[in-house]
């Protein structure tokens, strides 16, 4: 009985020895791979992040963001921000990740003029096309052509070219 107990106890003694020396190399080789962790206010990211936080909205370092504004119903219900940046010499209209809008025929993101659009008849001369609504909800971005001077736009929208409605917009502050 005594040597069961002895071996019960040494093989106890081996599996908690092998086990911290497991994690303790585990450790070792995850944090030699690991980016070093910084404070960062009450946040902790990683040294050296392509990302920093901005409001609700992350963006890279490097990125300008030139202007933002929050969109507003029109004709449908949509949310979410928007944000005009400015990265390596390009313009780029990005949506966070809370834009949200209802699905429709021939939807298109805009430029337009003032900052704030018709809600119907919008006409060729106060707008710019910037591409096709990728979807209807969730984080993403589009490249202004370069011949687009963003200065001379006030508003993004969201609007159906099929029906020339706006289903929603956002004034982009200066």
């Amino acid at each position: 009985m005594m040597k069961l107990q002895n071996f019960s106890l040494s093989l106890i003694s081996l599996i908690a020895v092998t086990t911290t020396i497991g994690i303790a190399q585990y450790q070792s080789v995850n944090s030699q791979n690991a980016p070093a962790m910084k404070p960062a206010d009450s946040m902790m990211k990683p040294e050296g992040s392509m990302m920093k936080p901005e409001g609700s909205m992350m963006k890279p370092q490097g990125m300008m963001a030139m202007r933002s504004g929050k969109f507003v119903k029109a004709e449908h219900p949509t949310q979410g921000s928007v944000m005009l940046v400015n990265e390596g010499g390009k313009s780029y209209l990005a949506f966070d990740k809370t834009f949200k809008t209802d699905a429709g025929p021939d939807l298109y993101v805009i430029l337009y003029r003032t900052s704030q659009p018709p809600i119907g008849g919008i006409k060729a001369k106060d707008y710019v096309s910037v591409a096709k609504l990728q979807k209807v909800s969730g984080a993403q971005r589009y490249a202004l052509p370069q011949s687009v001077k963003p200065g001379n736009f006030s508003s993004v929208a969201i609007w159906c070219r099929k029906f020339n409605a706006t289903f929603g917009y956002a004034s982009l502050g200066k």
